[in-house]
């Protein structure tokens, strides 16, 4: 498989602290997820003031995030050619003019906009991990990865615990507000400490004629000639050749995943022939037609967004579909329907504030940060097939837990927690698989399809969830309007059953196949 070759620099210290690096880059996570969890108990709010459906508002949640999974690979290709300082800059000065431009909308098309500028943001966080993985020696990697990822929960956590506050006192536009001085401010310090670097590229075709070269370098790329590299056998003179960005493959992609989901929306409407089911038609095709295109444009390109080959894989194929429906069923109960519940009037919900959403839903990102930090303790004492399988478990029973009980906060409560401590898992487990089940020289190209593939679950779960809410509505005795009734809820958490049976039955299948589970430790 190609892959691209950086000269021996990268495995030099960058200059500075690499734990003020650590510090300042973990920051911009913890502020992004701060941002996108302070917004959930203000859903209800854009309902109201922007006169959408509950569909329709799903979509605040999945266009950020349709435009990070997409992003993700693109702006890690664009870090490898023009180099990650300058990328991740870029993408955060991106994030911020996002994020004001929120603070000041007015109407839901430019809020809607506007968080598709967001979602442009969150393709730096591989570039963020890649800078820190250069910073620190191997043997003090796994901390400062440890440190990376729980500043992402524990930026969830602090969002979740003020967001409902701000929110009461002062509006949703606040939200917005009080992010935009913190994102400048960290503009400018990693502008400062984050030194600049470029990485050299150089042919596969080397490594076979002279190995002490290659040992000098990470990673290969064939489709470099071997003309362009070597002059007289000087290193110096290595000519810098720009990688592939697979643009055709990220519109072809966006294109696929739009198109089905609005397709899924317009299916709430069914009833109305006279519009309704031509445009499923229309959205349903150039779906298909969208995605046959991508197929054909990944199988061409040298530098994929997602390796169709590591794709089919047997044992990844299965973990990839766990990772994704723990995207899909996490956002569709977590980030929209719960935060919707609590709001809706009583007996239809629970007539509650953005602070009773705040409050009922903070367990759920404490433990999710706790059980962040303990993942890498889980996985190497137990393996990953049993953490993935208990997971599954856990957030089986949690998601029967609130079908069955949905009716009190304490309730909802309890099943949060529940769901908190078996998504985890399943989570750490699948994409643990995914890691040792890939060969080392596709590592970084499995991940990635990984992580893009769990981002389309995650922005394919709020627009279920809508649909539900739209579909099944009622009305409240001296309350104007119409509002989702308990049949849509109940619907909800039966959709996540049904997965979570879906995701036992994958794993059973990864662990009949592999007959010494040892080997995926």
């Amino acid at each position: 498989m190609d892959r691209p070759i950086r000269s021996s620099q990268t495995f030099k210290k960058i200059s500075g602290s690499p734990w003020l690096i650590l510090a300042v880059l973990s920051c911009v996570g913890l502020i992004s997820t701060f941002a996108d969890t302070m917004i959930l108990p203000a859903i209800p709010d854009f309902i109201r003031d922007f006169n959408i459906s509950y569909s329709t508002s799903s979509w605040i949640l999945a266009s950020f995030l349709i435009t990070g999974a997409v992003m993700t690979p693109v702006a890690g290709k664009l870090s490898d050619i023009y180099g990650k300082k300058k990328v991740l800059l870029i993408i955060l000065g991106i994030y911020i003019v996002g994020i004001t431009l929120a603070a000041f909308s007015y109407d839901f098309a430019t809020l809607l906009t506007a968080r598709i500028i967001q979602g442009i943001g969150v393709s730096v966080f591989p570039i963020a991990f890649s800078i820190i993985r250069d910073t620190f020696p191997q043997e003090r990697l796994a901390i400062a990865q440890g440190i990376f990822s729980s500043l992402f929960s524990a930026g969830a956590v602090i969002g979740v615990a003020i967001g409902g506050t701000i929110i009461n006192n002062w509006g949703w536009h606040a939200t917005f507000l009080v992010v935009i001085p913190v994102g400048i401010i960290l503009f400018a310090v990693i502008s400062v400490i984050v030194p600049a670097r470029k990485d050299q590229v150089i042919p596969a075709t080397i490594c076979d004629k002279n190995a002490e070269f290659c040992s000098r370098f990470v990673h290969v790329r064939k489709d470099i000639l071997l003309s362009e590299l070597i002059d007289g056998g000087d290193i110096n003179n290595v000519n810098r050749t720009k990688s592939v960005v697979d643009i055709k493959g990220a519109i072809t992609l966006s294109a696929t995943v739009v198109s089905f989901l609005v397709a899924l929306q317009f299916t709430q409407a069914v009833s109305d022939t006279s519009y309704s089911i031509p445009i499923i038609v229309a959205l349903g095709a150039a779906a298909v037609v969208s995605l046959i295109l991508f197929v054909r444009v990944e199988k061409r390109t040298d530098s994929p967004l997602i390796d169709l080959k590591l794709l089919k894989d047997k044992t990844l194929l299965p973990a990839n579909i766990i990772n994704m429906v723990v995207g899909i069923t996490a956002l569709m109960v977590v980030y929209q329907t719960i935060p919707i519940l609590i709001r809706t009037p009583s007996p239809l919900g629970f007539g509650g504030d953005a602070l009773d959403i705040a409050r009922i839903q903070l367990p759920y990102m404490i433990i999710s940060l706790i059980m962040a930090i303990g993942s890498g303790l889980v996985v190497s004492k137990f393996g990953n097939l049993r953490p993935t399988l208990i997971g599954i478990t856990i957030s089986l029973a949690g998601f029967i837990f609130l079908f069955i009980i949905h009716t009190t906060e304490f309730s909802i409560t309890i099943g949060l927690a529940i769901l908190a401590t078996g998504l985890s898992l399943t989570q750490i487990g699948a994409i643990n698989i995914v890691l040792v089940s890939t060969p080392k020289q596709s590592s970084g190209v499995s991940l990635a399809m990984t992580v893009l593939l769990y981002l389309i679950g995650t922005s394919v779960g709020p627009v279920i969830a809508g649909i539900f809410m739209q579909m099944y509505q009622t009305t409240l005795n001296g309350i104007v309007g119409l509002f989702p009734s308990l049949e849509s809820y109940s619907l909800i958490f039966l959709t996540a059953i049904i997965m979570s049976l879906v995701s036992v039955a994958l794993v059973t299948f990864i662990m009949r196949k592999i007959s010494n589970p040892k080997n995926l430790v």
